[in-house]
């Protein structure tokens, strides 16, 4: 079977002087990056890794980290990428479910590891930045010391485990997301498709390399002979001048980067974006203002994705051929259907918000270690999604939320969406969320934190009339937070469930 390290070798072939990837001003050849992999897998497969074994990696964007993604494909073991500044214990969680037996990793990881006493377990420790105690040294491994050669003997069919990505889930309990080389070559010909990139393109990723998003991202132009431009870290100026320099043609960024991009596109002193061919939002969807913006200030297509890790991307719109749907996250891929489900399962009708639950071929190969867990969140063969949402009459999916994150208050359902929509209006307000506040007579009300925009003063009791003309009673927020900013995660994403502990620490 074709594999991503196939086609990457096919592309060697054909163009061995191109550059594959950029990185933070280094860059490499096709001929350069299949030298570096070389040499890692056969120096993987001589001290003792092997087929089938899964690998922890704490990630950093790198060049480096792009040749080792590719030599554990070729050797047909898991990567367990994980965020390098997590706290011990999530290191630990995620390690235990994803059967971490050998470690790679920089000398910063191992420093806290020592600390932490979290140095034993592994049967290989690898340092890729140098010498360090208790761990073999990848910096000086040199193609030559190898041959040069591709390592032949590691007969693969496409099924084997490449990613183990762990998540907490909806439930809060820690899952691995597990994706196949198949199903990851399987979303790589998707995009590919579904965004017409070619050899010529140039494509950014600018997430952490630990996302799955990213890893796509650098993956894909190197399997079609295409130009990977990783951004070392994610800021606006840093993403824009990025494009500029690098003549981006293409990328996915997730929503919180580009509300941040959106807030410099109008300077007259940042240099052009007119390189890009297209760009499409990812992670969560854009508010109204942010996504009007960005449409009237690019000049390419630009798009809106939802999908999850586990089903990877079920929907997709061009705002700009669509203005009159710009509330949706799109419609139905080709070969994916959806279906919005009631609580008993049954179907809801247009309109109707229930969960989102999609039937994809790009759907991932389950929990890993954990086949009843996933087998738990399918319904008749649709993966459930956790989301809410609603189709319309033409077929076009609206994202409401989370399960999780309705406000239950009275015995009455409140979707924090509309409250947010609602509040968002105000030209003070810079960004809000709704949440559940507890509360001993109804059990949870309505509360909002919000944050106000630079040089504008936000009236408390101008947010209550807002929300007084344009919201049913048992919408109106009990609770009402100024805040600085709200909490996120390293992707930049929402965390509600840590609005509440986030604000009584600040009252603290």
């Amino acid at each position: 079977m074709e594999s991503i390290v196939d086609l990457f070798f096919l592309n060697v072939e054909k163009y061995p002087k191109k550059t594959a990837v950029w990185c933070g001003g280094k860059e490499v050849s096709y001929r350069g990056l299949a030298e570096k992999v070389c040499s890692y897998e056969n120096f993987f497969l001589e001290i003792g890794i092997k087929k089938g074994e899964n690998i922890g990696f704490p990630m950093n964007n790198s060049i480096e980290s792009v040749a080792v993604m590719l030599a554990a494909a070729e050797l047909g073991c898991a990567i367990v990428p994980i965020n390098p500044t997590l706290p011990k214990g999530a290191v630990e969680s995620a390690f235990a479910v994803g059967k971490v037996k050998h470690l790679v990793a920089r000398k910063s990881f191992y420093q806290r590891c020592e600390k932490w006493d979290l140095m034993a377990g592994y049967f290989n420790r690898i340092c890729m930045d140098g010498i360090y105690p208790g761990t073999l040294c990848l910096q000086n491994i040199k193609a030559e010391d190898y041959g040069g050669k591709r390592c032949q003997n590691i007969q693969k069919t496409g099924k084997e485990l490449f990613i183990i990505t762990t998540t907490s889930g909806s439930t809060g309990s820690p899952k691995a997301i597990a994706i196949s080389q198949e199903d990851k070559l399987k979303r790589i010909h998707k995009h590919i498709d579904l965004y017409h990139l070619g050899e010529e393109d140039r494509i950014l990723a600018s997430t952490p390399l630990y996302h799955s998003l990213a890893e796509r991202l650098v993956l894909l132009p190197l399997c079609m002979g295409a130009t990977s431009i990783l951004l070392p870290r994610f800021t606006p100026n840093l993403w824009i001048q990025c494009i500029e320099k690098q003549k981006v043609t293409f990328t996915i960024a997730v929503s919180a980067q580009l509300g941040q991009v959106a807030e410099l596109l109008s300077s007259p002193f940042l240099p052009k974006v007119d390189s890009l061919k297209c760009v499409v939002s990812s992670s969560a969807p854009l508010e109204p203002h942010i996504r009007t913006n960005l449409i009237n200030r690019l000049s390419c297509e630009f798009h809106e994705m939802y999908g999850t890790s586990e089903i990877s991307t079920a929907t997709d719109i061009d705002f700009k051929e669509m203005p009159e749907k710009q509330k949706s996250v799109g419609k139905a891929l080709k070969g994916v259907d959806i279906a919005i489900r009631k609580e008993d399962g049954g179907l809801c009708r247009v309109g109707e918000i229930g969960e989102i639950t999609c039937k994809t071929e790009l759907q991932c190969s389950g929990y890993y270690g954990m086949p009843d867990a996933f087998e738990e969140s399918c319904l008749e063969g649709f993966f459930k999604t956790g989301d809410l949402g609603y189709m319309d009459g033409d077929g076009y999916l609206y994202y409401t939320g989370r399960i999780k994150e309705i406000i239950i208050t009275g015995g009455i359902n409140v979707y924090p969406i509309d409250v947010e929509n609602c509040v968002a209006r105000l030209d003070s307000v810079k960004e809000c969320a709704a949440f559940s506040y507890p509360d001993e007579r109804l059990g949870e009300v309505v509360a909002v934190a919000v944050v106000e925009k630079e040089s504008k003063k936000i009236n408390v009791h101008d947010i209550q009339v807002q929300c007084a003309q344009n919201l049913a009673d048992f919408q109106q927020p009990h609770k009402i937070f100024v805040v600085d900013e709200l909490p996120r995660n390293a992707m930049g994403k929402l965390v509600k469930g840590k609005i509440l502990e986030y604000i009584k620490r600040g009252i603290e």
